[in-house]
């Protein structure tokens, strides 16, 4: 059965996306800790980030590098902090989540966010990936 991000690669289910390749999917976390906290994943489905063959796990942070820069120049923040959990979907996941202090990545203040908002973030990430 596939899992939740792999439905939304393929568009079973709704998402915000942010960027797209051959091999990666980026989208906006719906529960973000911070507004702008994006999820990078492969489209293989493997479920440990680190079980990816060593060509996708060392290409994964090149199509993360813009991102950051993206994320960072629209929502403003110090850092991007990239954080490698994988507990909540058997599918390699990257958070990249803007921060401004390490609290900032405490996905204990993770909440919904309103699709209204991640639309408009989406967006503004793509727009200033655009340029």
């Amino acid at each position: 059965m596939p899992t939740i991000f792999t439905r939304l690669i393929n568009r079973e289910l709704p998402s915000h996306i942010v960027a797209e390749d051959e091999v990666f999917f980026a989208f906006l976390d719906i529960r973000p800790i911070r507004p702008g906290h994006t999820l990078v994943i492969p489209k293989q489905e493997v479920d440990q980030f680190f079980d990816m063959d060593d060509d996708t796990l060392t290409r994964v942070l090149r199509f993360a590098k813009p991102i950051t820069h993206a994320i960072l120049e629209v929502t403003g923040a110090d850092r991007v902090g990239a954080v490698v959990a994988g507990f909540d979907v058997p599918h390699a996941h990257l958070h990249l989540i803007p921060a401004d202090t390490m609290a900032d990545l405490d996905f204990a203040r993770a909440k919904p966010a309103e699709p209204d908002d991640l639309k408009r973030m989406a967006e503004s990430i793509r727009r200033a990936l655009s340029q």
